[in-house]
């Protein structure tokens, strides 16, 4: 009984997160040292399919797998991997909000854009982007939607993931005048 339901939480976190390496699933599911966790994983074959990416595991939902938890996404190995994955560590460090939503898409009278995230904290917005091998033309471009943004309702936070401490210092100067939070990835494996 704990076991299928160990297997079906695993799933519905794959279903949430599209993408987990084995360390992410270690953390959010107390999976045990990596040889347990390995042996647990290697248990779900049935369910889960994986890709080596920089020598790691990731496992995503294969059919029989999204079949189980009623997911509409396929999914399949992608060159965006590593983004969905920064995306995730900061799904897990910030506690695995309930209120966490992937991918959407924010209209405020002529301003649009797709948020990486969105989740809500103390009644408060945070709009997640995440920064990987982005251009940093494109992110001045987001910043002034979100700048545009906080003239109709200033009560949000932008948060940030990105690679290198130059990268997370131009953000900053970017992002004066919004309320901002920027994290390297390295500090939230």
């Amino acid at each position: 009984m704990k076991r299928q339901q160990r297997v079906e939480e695993v799933l519905l976190s794959l279903k949430k997160c599209d993408f987990l390496s084995r360390e992410q699933l270690q953390k959010m599911h107390k999976l045990g040292q990596e040889r347990n966790a390995q042996r647990i994983l290697s248990n779900m074959s049935e369910y889960l399919s994986h890709f080596l990416e920089n020598k790691k595991k990731i496992y995503y939902l294969n059919a029989a797998g999204r079949e189980i938890v009623q997911a509409e996404k396929i999914r399949k190995k992608t060159p965006q991997v590593v983004h969905y994955l920064m995306r995730n560590d900061l799904y897990i460090a910030k506690g695995r909000p309930s209120t966490w939503q992937n991918e959407v898409k924010i209209t405020v009278n002529e301003i649009s854009l797709i948020a990486d995230a969105v989740f809500i904290s103390n009644k408060l917005h945070i709009f997640i982007e995440i920064d990987f091998k982005q251009s940093m033309s494109k992110n001045i471009q987001k910043i002034k939607r979100y700048k545009k943004l906080s003239t109709y309702n200033p009560q949000f936070v932008l948060m940030w993931v990105t690679t290198t401490p130059y990268r997370k210092k131009k953000l900053h100067q970017l992002c004066e005048g919004l309320k901002t939070q920027i994290y390297l990835w390295e500090d939230l494996k």
